[in-house]
């Protein structure tokens, strides 16, 4: 494993930039955002309270769907069904309807298990993650759906997350929220498989932990540090350039959204807080809109086949 981590002493400053709060109820664990720009929305999902967010963001308006299992990550397929990734497998998602059919079982681990992190490779794989329901040590696999077979990746990982790709397609990033390490890997822009064994591009020692990220248009990573609200953006050097103030303490995931993708839509959480922690943090669990003033991009459409 290659060490290319650098000093965190130095952080860069906290900015503050214009919020909007999307959702008056907050998630348990507020996770897997995404956006259609075809229809405008955004959607996440609250993963322990089996929970599907739908906000129309030209009106502000949001929508609830319960669901019969724990979903952590919605992808979007070419024919306008969602794909979701769940405790038990992925699901096809009819958004019409809101009628799951199971497509493909995750092989049983040892332990009890549920779906974390995921996203979607500009080939049209879909990486996404398994986790102890505990968040046991080393318990932890990245999958890969790749012409229509799921592939083990990465294992020995405790609390994955940070699953995102540079916009051509040659890099894969993923995280460790446990080991507060940032890696990347080699892909094949192909088929967005790996292509080499992953290096160390971060090992954070500041406060928060690296959750939840996504690229930008110029493949600079946008990270949702867990416990210090904030999120950062890291350079392809592992260098952290600016920090943006969220106001929860515990930012798990971003995603760019808007018609230009210059806003970045930002879930939280309040897994593991007690009362008086959530009284000192009001608006835990919130998703929030932060006009970030940086362009994004499209979220790639999933592939179910080759």
């Amino acid at each position: 494993m290659t060490d290319t981590s650098h000093d965190m002493s130095g952080l860069p400053p906290l900015e503050q930039r214009p919020v909007t709060m999307l959702a008056a109820a907050p998630c348990h664990l507020g996770e897997g955002p995404t956006y259609d720009p075809a229809s405008g929305t955004a959607w996440w999902f609250d993963i322990l309270g089996r929970r599907l967010h739908e906000a129309d963001l030209s009106r502000g308006s949001v929508r609830v769907h319960d669901l019969p299992v724990m979903a952590s990550a919605l992808a979007w397929l070419e024919d306008g069904r969602q794909l979701l990734v769940a405790e038990d497998g992925l699901h096809l998602r009819n958004p019409g309807t809101g009628v799951l059919e199971r497509r493909h079982a995750v092989p049983p681990k040892e332990v009890p298990f549920r779906s974390n992190d995921a996203r979607v490779h500009p080939s049209g794989t879909l990486w996404f993650s398994t986790m102890g329901r505990k968040a046991e040590a080393g318990q932890a696999v990245i999958w890969a759906l790749h012409g229509g077979r799921i592939e083990r990746l990465f294992g020995g990982i405790t609390i994955p997350n940070a699953i995102c790709f540079s916009p051509d397609g040659a890099t894969g990033y993923f995280s460790d929220t446990r080991q507060n390490t940032l890696m990347r890997v080699v892909l094949d822009p192909a088929s967005g498989l790996p292509a080499g064994e992953p290096t160390l591009l971060l090992h954070h020692e500041g406060p928060g932990g690296l959750d939840g990220a996504v690229t930008d248009a110029e493949g600079t990573i946008w990270c949702a540090f867990w416990g210090a609200g904030c999120v950062a953006a890291i350079g392809t050097d592992g260098r952290m350039l600016r920090r943006i103030a969220v106001p929860a303490r515990q930012p798990s995931c971003p995603v760019f959204v808007g018609p230009d993708f210059r806003q970045m839509l930002v879930t939280s959480a309040f897994e593991g807080m007690d009362e008086a922690a959530r009284a000192g943090d009001p608006h835990h669990g919130r998703t929030f809109l932060i006009d970030l003033g940086v362009a994004g991009k499209a979220e790639p459409r999933a592939r179910l086949e080759a």
